[in-house]
C-alpha cells in the first residue's frame, strides 16, 4: 500500500479543509493507496510519519500573499529531518491553495517544495473562497486522483 499525507492548514471559515477532504477523496479513488489528512493547525506532522510517507498534498490558505506559518513550519521540518538522515523530501507533491481575493500564496509553496526537493507531479490548485462550484470540487478530486495514479504507476 502506498500512502498520502494530505497536510493542509484550515481554520475559521474552512475552506482548505474542505479542499483538503476533495483531494483526500481523488486520493481514494486509486487502488492500494492510504490516505491520512493532517491539519497543521491543529498538530504537528510527526516526521516519522512524513518519513513512512510516499507522497504529500499540501494545502494553504492564502494570507497576505503566503502560506500558513503552520505549513511552512513542514517544510522546516522535513528538510531539517533529512538533514538528520530521513527520508522526508525528494517525494512527490500537489499544492493547493484557497483564497479571498489573493491567490498568489501558490508560488510560495511551489518555491519551498522546490527548495525541499518536492516533485510536483500535477499544476497547482487555487480556489477563490469555499470549493463548491462543480469546476472546483472536480479539479479537487482530479488534484488528489493524479498524485495516487502517479505514485501507483511510476514512483
Amino acid at each position: 500500500m502506498k500512502t498520502i499525507l494530505v497536510i493542509y492548514h484550515s481554520q475559521e471559515k474552512g475552506n482548505t479543509r474542505i479542499m483538503a477532504g476533495l483531494v483526500a477523496d481523488g486520493c481514494r479513488q486509486v487502488q492500494g493507496v492510504v490516505v491520512h489528512l493532517i491539519n497543521v493547525n491543529e498538530q504537528r506532522v510527526d516526521m516519522k510519519e512524513a518519513e513512512n510517507a510516499d507522497a504529500y498534498a499540501l494545502g494553504s490558505p492564502d494570507y497576505f500573499s503566503y502560506i500558513a506559518g503552520n505549513l511552512k513550519q513542514f517544510f522546516d521540518d522535513i528538510l531539517l529531518a533529512s538533514w538528520r538522515g530521513m527520508n522526508t523530501i525528494n517525494k512527490p507533491y500537489v499544492g493547493f491553495i484557497t483564497h479571498g481575493g489573493g491567490g498568489t500564496a501558490v508560488k510560495s509553496l511551489e518555491n519551498l517544495a522546490h527548495e525541499t526537493k518536492l516533485i510536483q507531479v500535477a499544476p497547482s490548485l487555487v480556489c477563490a473562497g469555499k470549493p463548491e462550484r462543480k469546476k472546483d470540487i472536480q479539479q479537487s478530486v482530479e488534484l488528489g486522483k493524479n498524485l495516487a495514479t502517479y505514485i501507483t504507476t511510476k514512483y
